[in-house]
């Protein structure tokens, strides 16, 4: 995970108890300015930092006033591989998975479940966030092509 957006209303509950977890584990915290506000000892993110895919235990924080400004942080900034949404609002959960657009899109479970074996489709082989030909974990059917063969003698189409 590289960027955690957490809705206005909850912040100033979760984000303390979430900051001190994630400090013990050795994960650099990076926030916006609300962030900033609640977790003293986080760098000041920039925009550079909602683009970026760490690798390294570094964490982006956006504090988000709701589900729009959410889903339009997502719809700008994800890499369109996975996105999850941790919710008791199922209203809200079902418009999430409408209109986040990702090749995975979880509710309240791990986005360690975006993985092909997971999904069924046997090892997977690759990932990808395009739309055509494949779109998120790809096994061996994912790689392959069809071939057709058609064999006629004088055959027609009517």
């Amino acid at each position: 995970m590289e960027t955690l957006l957490v809705a206005e209303g909850i912040a100033a509950k979760v984000l303390p108890l979430l900051a001190d977890i994630y400090l013990e584990k050795g994960v650099e915290l990076r926030g916006c300015l609300k962030t900033g506000s609640l977790i003293p000892h986080c760098t000041r993110a920039t925009e550079e930092d909602w683009h970026t895919e760490y690798l390294a235990p570094i964490l982006s924080i956006k504090i988000v006033h709701d589900i729009d400004e959410a889903i339009q942080h997502i719809g700008k900034y994800s890499s369109s591989h996975t996105e999850a949404i941790v919710t008791e609002d199922y209203t809200r959960a079902r418009r999430f998975l409408r209109e986040v657009d990702s090749s995975s899109v979880i509710v309240n479970a791990s986005t360690r479940f975006a993985d092909g074996f997971e999904y069924g489709l046997g090892a997977e082989i690759g990932i990808s966030t395009d739309k055509l030909h494949a779109r998120g974990p790809v096994g061996l059917k994912g790689l392959t092509s069809l071939k057709f063969i058609v064999l006629g003698d004088g055959h027609i189409r009517q």
